[in-house]
């Protein structure tokens, strides 16, 4: 079965329309594939074809009969943000709607299917290209909203005008930057998206007009050594996305070294970089990779019909965080529980923090992490107010990332995830975000929801998980932003009584902003009581919570936990340290069914932070626990201490915010002095197994003394005695002497 791969490189070609020349480069891919089956003669000899763009690296062979394509199903990876395939634009481009594939990137079918697409193929990309009242976002996907993806869509429309029904693999291609999915090995890297690794980042865009092919041992900078990226993240999954994206670019690197050494370039300087790409390491990690034939036929490439089925959209979950040791402990909890809850997709977490921060930051490799410049002080009016990174941060990671999911699940930093939240099973769909009530939202029924969004009775108490498709998120982040900032402006509607704020001062202002902004775009939630439980909240009978949300304090009998008291606790990076253990479930009386599932809850709450810890620890390669059990005692008491003195100082420079801040930091004062009361306890028969050590060396080293004080007395007195011998039978002889003489 003769095979040829084609890699698009053709000329420029524009369109002609009635207002003259269009410029659309893209147009090429299709133009290019009809002119070499017309005048190729590799074209008469070859039984299938392998269409690949220019920016993509091949790992291995790609054997079509192996990746299971068929005379006229064709396999193609997917391209999920081609929504034009389910709406008007399928139905205007094509006859056949129904079989529109959203399919790109790597394309591998039979020459006859290409003989009779071709043609298809490029008629509909000039049909889309030219409907521009059809270009926005919500049609097709295209962020820019320009027509540029038009040559996707004339491929997926063409080929449902012939019938072609793709078997579409999402394993067989990966953008740099993606973390693949475990156990799966891709064929291919399309390095069409910015990626990075570290500091060190890569955009082809930037390369657009570089003459770098032509500049003698000229490279592109090089990435980070294989032994720099093995520490800088802990989940394996994730370490090996940051490998292929150095692969991508060393791949890069070392065909332009070989082509300066064809071209007669002379022999580049030794680097330590020119040693690595030819060193035996790199050989090893850039071996051509191979398909696996039961894995495509048993999970991943399946036939069209069946997708329309089972395919679940993509998902993309983000969370929100700043430099600070109290959000890198939750992160350590999020981050874990995300590992072991089976929720598809990636995570993001979005870090806002300052350039002076960021130099000292430690927790660089606790996430998968998108900047963010810090909003905690906005920039024009020089309010605090950290809770305004929430949406910042989410509207900075939606117009500086793109992302092929369309779905996105936002969550808090303070929580920990029990199962996968996805939007088909809880019914998301575009327009309709999924969320869990906050009813204190009162301000959704009063004048407050009357002065922020013209359409008041849209707006809903909800809050906590936000699972909402993409391109509602694009139509709704600015406006959350906006309307945050402006119920955060609005201080004479700070009342409890109109916000449901306890503290009356305005901290609940985001929340609003998000209720008001969905309100405005008549953004419809599914409230779904059943996602999210706070640890302390009697659960619904038979309900298995996806989502612990530990925002309040919540106890078992004398112990409790509460986040507020370790905001200063650098546990992340102190080895070992952890938080109080809860109670064992088994001594949980059977009394009371709501509050012993309540208590149960609460448990398996704070032993998954203190699991998440001490595989965190584990994965730093902390000493034996036992040499650091003191060191970790003093700190949590020495935090805490500082808590408890800082909060006192805090309340005593701000009296003017009024009573309900007082009575706050009186609460929690009184909540770190439990907290260490608690940690006491814990630690108490650690301090007493040392001290009762410590006093049998006591005994043991007495006895010694004793010992050998007794020893010497007895020896001093024999000395004594033979001294006092010696004198007596001296003095004799002496006066025997004397007798004798006289």
């Amino acid at each position: 079965m003769p095979l040829c791969i084609i890699p698009l490189l053709f000329g420029h070609a524009v369109l002609r329309g009635e207002d003259g020349v269009v410029w659309y480069p893209a147009i090429n891919k299709p133009a290019g594939v009809v002119h070499w089956l017309e005048h190729s003669p590799e074209a008469d000899n070859v039984d299938w074809v392998v269409i690949l763009d220019a920016d993509q690296i091949v790992r291995g062979p790609i054997i079509p009969w192996e990746l299971g394509a068929e005379k006229g199903k064709p396999v193609a990876a997917y391209y999920g943000y081609l929504k034009g395939c389910d709406n008007i634009l399928a139905q205007l481009h094509t006859a056949h709607p129904e079989f529109c594939d959203k399919v790109g990137g790597i394309l591998i079918m039979h020459i006859d299917d290409l003989r009779a697409l071709a043609p298809l193929w490029l008629s509909k990309t000039e049909e889309v290209r030219q409907d521009k009242s059809h270009w926005s976002t919500n049609i097709t996907g295209d962020i820019y909203g320009m027509g540029w993806i038009s040559e996707m869509y004339g491929y997926s429309f063409g080929a449902a005008e012939v019938g072609l029904r793709h078997k579409i693999n999402d394993d067989i291609m990966i953008y740099p930057g993606y973390t693949p999915r475990i156990g799966t090995e891709p064929l291919i890297l399309h390095y069409g998206l910015p990626f990075k690794v570290g500091n060190w980042s890569f955009s082809k865009l930037e390369h657009h007009e570089d003459g770098i092919v032509y500049d003698c041992n000229r490279l592109f900078p090089p990435p980070p050594f294989p032994r720099e990226v093995e520490v800088m993240e802990s989940d394996p999954n994730v370490k090996r996305a940051l490998y292929l994206s150095i692969e991508c670019i060393n791949t890069l690197n070392e065909g332009l070294l070989l082509h300066h050494t064809s071209v007669g370039c002379p022999k580049p300087q030794w680097s330590k970089y020119l040693s690595f790409l030819k060193s035996k390491r790199f050989s090893e990690l850039t071996k051509p990779k191979y398909w696996n034939s039961l894995k495509v036929e048993n999970k991943l490439t399946v036939q069209h019909v069946a997708l329309s089925k089972s395919r679940h959209p993509k998902i993309h979950t983000l969370f929100s965080t700043e430099c600070s040791s109290y959000f890198d402990w939750q992160t350590v909890g999020l981050m874990h529980s995300f590992r072991i809850s089976g929720q598809p997709g990636n995570i993001t977490r979005l870090l806002s923090c300052t350039d002076e921060e960021l130099k000292n930051y430690k927790g660089r490799d606790l996430a998968p992490t998108h900047y963010v410049p810090s909003m905690n002080r906005h920039p024009l009016t020089g309010d605090w107010y950290p809770a305004i990174n929430k949406p910042a941060a989410v509207l900075h990671w939606i117009n500086h990332v793109q992302t092929d999911a369309e779905f996105i699940v936002i969550l808090d930093a303070d929580m920990i995830m029990r199962g996968p939240i996805t939007p088909w099973e809880y019914g998301a769909k575009l327009g309709h975000p999924v969320s869990t009530p906050y009813d204190y939202l009162i301000g959704c029924d009063n004048i407050l929801a009357k002065i922020h969004t013209r359409n008041p009775s849209a707006c809903e108490k909800v809050g906590g998980v936000i699972i909402m498709h993409i391109d509602d998120l694009r139509r709704f982040a600015m406006l959350w932003l906006h309307k945050s900032e402006e119920v955060r402006a609005d201080k004479d509607h700070y009342a409890t009584n109109i916000t449901g704020d306890i503290y009356a001062s305005g901290w609940i202002s985001e929340m609003y902003g998000y209720s008001f902004a969905a309100a405005e775009l008549n953004l419809r939630h599914i409230i779904r009581s059943d996602i999210l439980i706070y640890p302390g909240y009697v659960p619904l009978p038979g309900v298995n919570y996806k989502v612990f949300h530990y925002g309040l304090r919540f106890g078992v009998g004398d112990w409790s936990f509460d986040k507020a008291d370790w905001r200063n606790a650098d546990i992340v990076n102190t080895c070992w340290a952890k938080f109080p253990e809860p109670p064992d479930p088994s001594a949980i009386t059977k009394g009371n069914q709501n509050a012993r599932e309540r208590d149960l809850l609460s448990i398996e709450c704070g032993k998954a932070l203190n699991k998440a810890l001490y595989l965190h620890h584990k994965r730093r390669n902390c000493p034996r626990l036992s040499t650091t059990i003191g060191s970790i005692s003093k700190k949590i008491e020495e935090v805490l201490t500082s808590n408890k003195s800082e909060r006192v100082t805090q309340r005593s420079s701000t009296t003017t915010i009024g009573r309900n801040v007082e009575h706050m930091d009186v609460t929690r004062q009184q909540a770190v002095e439990r907290a260490t009361d608690t940690v006491s306890r814990v630690h108490g028969s650690k301090r007493l197994a040392r001290s009762s050590k410590m006093w049998i060396f006591a005994v043991w080293a007495t006895s010694v003394v004793v010992f050998l004080l007794v020893i010497s007395m007895f020896f001093s007195d024999r000395r004594r005695s033979v001294s006092r011998s010696r004198a007596s039978r001296s003095q004799k002889a002496h006066s025997l002497t004397i007798k004798q003489t006289v």
